[in-house]
């Protein structure tokens, strides 16, 4: 369960905008409020994205979806 730090600024921009627009804030309870002072980490081998609601300055957290992975369940044939 440890915790690995990684570098959220070197992923391409546009991804970078995604990831800190695409948000959701359990506070405001709104979605796509943005999020500042992002922070990169991997944690059990999921990547997330963690930084501070724009609006209220609040936690938020965005998990990031393995491309590979992405849209597919494990049920389906």
């Amino acid at each position: 369960m440890e915790r690995v730090e990684r570098d959220f600024y070197a992923r391409e921009q546009e991804d970078q905008e995604a990831f800190l627009s695409q948000t959701w804030c359990n506070t405001c309870m709104e979605a796509d409020l943005g999020m500042k002072d992002p922070k990169e980490y991997e944690q059990d081998g999921v990547i997330f994205v963690e930084g501070a609601c724009v609006k209220c300055g609040e936690p938020v957290c965005t998990e990031i979806a393995d491309d590979d992975t992405d849209g597919e369940w494990e049920d389906e044939a």
